[in-house]
C-alpha cells in the first residue's frame, strides 16, 4: 500500500498539523504520568511513613538539589554543541524517559515500620533520583516549543495541546487512583502508591517515544561550534534571565499557580478524608473542576489571534481571584450542599485557571524569543531551566509550608484520615486562602510584570524574522564574495 503523501511547507519540513500538536502534548502526558504522584506525596510520608515535620524540612532540603540540579542541567543543553541525529533536546528526552521508569517509585518505597533516620534516607535518595531524570526529560520538553514552529499561532496551538496532555496526564490518576490506594476507613495504603508508580513510570517512556517519533524541529538553531564563536556563559544566561521581564513575570504566575495546585494539594486531601468524609471521590470532583480547560481548548487558536496571549491570561486571573473570594466567605458546610458549593468555587476559579494554562507556555515560549531580541542569545535551555526550578521550588516550597501550617492549625499524620473536627474546619478555610494567594500572584506576574502584549509581541517577532534574514543574506554575500577571490 503507498504511503499518504506528506504535505511539505516553504522550508522543505513537513507541514505544521495536528500530528504535531499531540506528539507535543504526549510529552507531558508522560511528564505527569511521573510527576501526578507528587500531590499524594505529603500524604505518603506523614500518614503512612509517619515523618510529619521531619517530611516538611527534608522537602525543603531537597530543593537545594533542584536549585543545583535544574539551572546546572538547563546550561549543559544550552552549551552542547554536538551533532545528534535527530536534534539535541529530543536525545536528552529519550536518555532521561528510560531513568523515569524507576525513579517516581523511588519516592515512594513502603517501608513504614524503618527508624525515622532510615526513612529520611529513603525519601531524600528517592527524590534525589526522580528529580534529576524529571529535569533530563522536562527542560529540553520544555525548550522544545521554540523550534517547532516560531509561528504565534502554531506556538498556542502547542500550548493548548501541550496543557491537554498535562491534564490527562493528571486527571487519570487523580481520578483512578482514590480508588486503588485508599481503604474504606479513608486512610491510604502505601504498597499500593509504590505499585502505581512504577507502572506510571512505563507508561510515561511509552509516551515520550511517541513524541520523540513524531516531533519535527522546524526552528534551526546552530548547533555546531565555530572556532570564532563565543563561548557560553553561564553566569551571563543568568544575568540575562533576571532582565526578561515576560520570563519573570510567566514565571510568577507559575510559581502561584503551583502553590495553588501543589502547596493545597494535601490540605485537599485532608478536607475530603475529615470534612466531607468522601475521600475516594475527590479526583472526580477535582476533575469537573477541571472541566474549563477542555472546553477552551478547541478556541484557544482563535482566541489568542484575536485578544492575545497576556490580555486572556490576565482576565483568567481576575475571573479566579473572583471565585477564590467566594471560596472564602460562602457557607461550605460538612455536607452535600456545601461540597456543591465548594465544587461550584472550584470550578470558577478554573475557568480563571485554565485560560491561563492554555497560554502559559506559548508565553514562555514569547520570553525565549524576547531574550534573543533583547540580549541577541536564545539561550532556551537556561532560560526554561530557572522558569522550571521555580516551578519546582514552589511544588517542594508549597506543600512544605502548607504542612508546616496544618500541623499549626492541629493537623497530627497519625491520625491519618480521622482528623478532629476543629482541624477539618480550618482545613476548609486554609484551602480557600492558599487558592486566593495563588490567584492573587497569576494576576501581579501576568498583569504587572509581564510586558508582552499582543502588540509587542508581534513587533518582537517581526524584528526577529528581520534579522534572520539579514544575518542570511550577509552569510551569503561573504560566501558568494570569498568564492569569487
Amino acid at each position: 500500500m503507498a504511503k499518504e503523501a506528506v504535505q511539505l511547507d516553504a522550508s522543505g519540513y513537513r507541514k505544521f498539523g495536528i500530528r504535531d500538536s499531540i506528539a507535543y502534548a504526549a510529552g507531558d502526558f508522560a511528564c505527569n504520568m511521573s510527576f501526578a504522584l507528587k500531590g499524594t506525596m505529603a500524604i505518603f510520608w506523614t500518614q503512612f511513613m509517619r515523618l510529619d515535620l521531619y517530611y516538611a524540612a527534608l522537602l525543603i532540603v531537597v530543593q537545594v538539589w533542584d536549585a543545583i540540579n535544574d539551572p546546572l542541567i538547563g546550561s549543559i543543553v544550552d552549551a552542547d554543541r554536538r551533532q545528534y541525529k535527530r536534534n539535541k533536546f529530543l536525545q536528552y528526552i529519550w536518555a532521561g524517559s528510560i531513568g523515569l521508569i524507576v525513579g517516581g517509585a523511588c519516592c515512594f518505597l513502603p517501608f513504614p515500620d524503618a527508624p525515622t533516620w532510615a526513612k529520611m534516607i529513603i525519601f531524600v535518595a528517592g527524590y534525589v533520583v526522580w528529580d534529576a531524570f524529571y529535569t533530563v526529560v522536562n527542560v529540553p520538553y520544555g525548550s522544545l516549543l521554540s523550534l517547532i514552529s516560531n509561528d504565534p499561532a502554531d506556538r498556542a496551538s502547542l500550548s493548548a495541546w501541550r496543557s491537554i496532555g498535562s491534564l490527562a496526564g493528571n486527571v487519570i490518576p487523580m481520578v483512578v487512583l482514590p480508588f486503588i490506594i485508599y481503604d474504606k476507613d479513608q486512610n491510604l495504603v502505601g504498597e499500593r502508591v509504590f505499585i502505581a508508580a512504577l507502572l506510571m513510570g512505563v507508561a510515561a517512556f511509552l509516551l515520550f517515544q511517541f513524541m520523540i517519533k513524531n516531533t519535527v524541529i522546524r526552528v534551526e538553531t546552530d548547533t555546531a561550534l565555530k572556532e570564532d564563536a563565543p563561548k557560553f556563559n553561564v553566569f551571563k544566561a543568568l544575568g540575562n534571565f533576571t532582565k526578561n521581564r515576560p520570563a519573570i513575570g510567566a514565571t510568577l504566575a507559575a510559581v502561584g499557580m503551583f502553590i495553588g495546585m501543589q502547596g493545597a494539594a494535601t490540605a485537599v486531601i485532608v478536607l475530603f478524608q475529615s470534612y466531607f468524609r468522601n475521600v475516594k471521590y475527590s479526583g472526580l470532583i477535582m476533575m469537573f473542576s477541571m472541566l474549563p480547560t477542555v472546553i477552551f481548548t478547541p478556541f484557544v487558536r482563535k482566541l489568542v489571534t484575536r485578544y492575545g496571549k497576556k490580555e486572556m491570561a490576565t482576565f483568567g486571573a481576575v475571573i479566579s481571584l473572583i471565585a477564590c473570594t467566594g471560596m472564602l466567605i460562602l457557607p461550605i458546610t460538612p455536607d452535600n450542599t456545601g461540597m456543591i458549593i465548594y465544587m461550584a468555587c472550584m470550578f470558577v476559579y478554573s475557568i480563571g485557571l485554565g485560560i491561563y494554562i492554555l497560554v502559559s507556555w506559548a508565553m514562555m515560549g514569547d520570553a525565549i524569543d524576547y531574550n534573543e531580541w533583547k540580549f541577541g542569545t536564545r539561550e532556551e535551555g537556561t532560560v526554561y531551566a530557572l522558569h522550571s526550578f521555580f516551578r519546582k521550588l514552589a511544588q517542594g516550597a508549597g506543600p512544605a509550608l502548607a504542612l508546616v501550617i496544618m500541623v499549626a492549625l492541629g493537623y497530627v499524620g497519625a491520625n491519618e484520615g480521622n482528623q478532629t473536627a476543629e482541624v477539618a474546619l480550618r482545613m476548609r478555610y486554609l484551602v480557600a486562602a492558599l487558592y486566593f494567594v495563588s490567584a492573587a500572584m497569576q494576576f501581579i506576574g501576568l498583569g504587572l510584570v509581564y510586558n508582552l502584549d499582543k502588540k509587542d509581541t508581534a513587533r518582537m517577532q517581526a524584528e526577529l524574522k528581520a534579522r534572520k534574514a539579514e544575518a542570511a543574506y550577509t552569510t551569503e554575500e561573504l560566501a558568494h564574495t570569498t568564492a569569487e577571490s
